[in-house]
This record gives C-alpha cells, structure tokens and sequence, in this order.
C-alpha cells in the first residue's frame, strides 16, 4: 500500500516537468545552486561538525545519543556534477538517529572541472580518512559503513570494488539507494519508466555522462558498476522506487553481486520515486528504518 501522504505527494510531482523534460536546454548553474541549498535538520539537539579531508570539505552529523565510533559515509547524489553535503543533513541526521551512527557527508569534486576518477578518488580518501577520525577528532571507527543515493550510489558501489581491488579495508556493508550505475544507459527501465518517473527525463542522462566521463570508456566498471566482478565485496542493501527510470541499474547490480556470492537485499518500493528517502514521506521514513535494521544485523556477524 501506497501512503496518503506519498499519493498527494505523486498527484503534485505529476503537475511540473521532470528535469531534463522540456527542451534541450540543460541548467548546470542551477541544478548546482539548488543542489547546493544548506538545509538544517529540524532537530536542533543533531550536531553538524563541518571538517576537512585535505583539501575536500566534509561535515559530521550526530543525532543525539549516536555512537562518534560507529561511522557512515554517504555520498551524496546530483548527477556526479552537482550536489553537496549541505543538502543532506536532514536525511544523515535521519540515518544517524536510526542507526545510531555518525554520519560524514563529503563534498567530493564535480565534473566537468574534475572528471572521472576524481570523484571516485575523493571517496576512496574519504572511507580511509574516517576509519582513523571522527566527529571529535583522531579516533579508530568501531565500523564502517557506505551509502549514497543517485550518482552517490553508483560511487558507493564504484568505491566498495576499488578498496576491494587495491586490498584497503573494507566498510561492514554498502547501502546504494536509486543508484546511478550504467554509464552506457542500457537498463530497460530507461524505456518503461519514462512516462512514470517526474524527477528525471531519460534526456538529461547522456549529459550528466558526458560531463562526467568525456572520452571515457562507459564500460569501464568503476564508472558503471553494473559491469562490476564483486566477488569479496560486503553485505549490500539496495533500495530503489518501482517509478524510476533507472530503476533496472539496482535490480541488474543486484543481480550481478548475488551471482558473485555476494549477500544482497533489493528492495524495490512499489510506487516511489527517485531517492524517496530525502522525501520525508511515510516511506521515507521506513526505509531509513530498514537502513538502520540492516546496519545493526551487520555489526553482530
């Protein structure tokens, strides 16, 4: 069943244009101004702790009562060209006072200026940065986690395969919500969904991978994670929304960790859209309460 409050939400998105919809214009200026809004938690007791991992910004957020030691880092969504921390702190203080986890948010570099791997890069450094610091400083991480939604997704997958691959520690598990995973732009869903998905249009997707990769292979898959081997790779939740048109990159990431041994729980929820979690839709809610239920089942193998 579908909320009252998630349909009223649907009947509205249907009303305006999903992005990318009308016309051929494609607003990299103000996809980044409104990616990069500041938004507060509405509990004023969640701590945000703005940091710094060499040169890239980061934030801390601890919800009251969260364990400093048990840390999640998220990486935010925007297409791999926009986005920031800033507009993620109510989801992290969500997520933190769920898990009862410190949640870090780091501003990793943004195509065009800095294409792929420099994203990818700048989450590797972020992982290892937090296993030895946290909110109040140096200190060793009891746990780690990944999560990220949107282009967040596909480098919390892309990340999980690269510490993999260069034998660095890896996280208890990786959490990819509405992940962004094939740069090709081959899943179905492309197709089905378009009618149904008011967040994205397919014709912004060839954009947002042009100014990500340029001349790069799309195969490759650090880049499109889909195309991944994830043999040793850890527990993975996915979670995705039936009306997303890249809905079929989780289902076929799924698919391709579980056929590698890999433990997975896929979650497609019936009726949502696009990183439904940021919504604070009843489903929303739940979700991030499955997120925490994940978390903890992982801390006690």
């Amino acid at each position: 069943m579908i909320s009252r409050e998630s349909r009223a939400y649907l009947r509205e998105l249907r009303k305006h244009p999903a992005f990318g919809a009308v016309g051929n214009e494609f607003n990299l200026d103000g996809l980044r101004q409104g990616m990069a809004a500041r938004q507060a938690p509405a509990n004023r007791d969640v701590k945000c702790i703005r940091s710094q991992i060499d040169a890239m910004p980061c934030e801390w957020v601890l919800a009251p009562g969260a364990d400093p030691d048990l840390r999640l880092l998220y990486l935010h969504g925007g297409g791999y060209v926009s986005g920031s921390g800033a507009s993620y702190l109510p989801l992290a203080a969500h997520i933190s006072a769920a898990a009862q986890c410190a949640v870090l948010l780091p501003d990793y570099s943004l195509a065009p200026e800095h294409r792929f791997p420099a994203a990818l890069e700048d989450c590797i450094r972020a992982h290892e940065w937090m296993i030895a610091s946290g909110p109040d400083g140096p200190a060793t991480a009891k746990a780690t986690f990944i999560a990220g939604d949107s282009a967040g997704g596909g480098l919390t997958l892309a990340t999980l395969l690269a510490l993999r691959d260069r034998s660095r520690p890896l996280p208890k598990a990786g959490i990819p919500l509405s992940a962004f995973a094939d740069l090709t732009l081959a899943s179905e869903s492309l197709q089905s969904e378009s009618e149904n998905d008011h967040i994205m249009s397919p014709r912004c997707l060839p954009k947002f991978v042009d100014l990500y990769l340029g001349e790069m292979d799309p195969h490759n898959p650090l880049a499109s994670p889909v195309f991944g081997d994830y043999t040793g790779i850890p527990p993975l939740l996915i979670q995705v929304g039936e009306y997303e048109i890249i809905r079929d990159d989780s289902v076929r990431v799924a698919d391709k960790a579980r056929s590698d041994g890999v433990e997975v729980k896929l979650e497609v929820w019936p009726g949502m859209v696009h990183v439904f979690q940021v919504r604070e839709l009843p489903e929303s809610y739940e979700a991030i309460g499955h997120i925490a239920g994940f978390m903890r089942s992982c801390l006690t193998r």
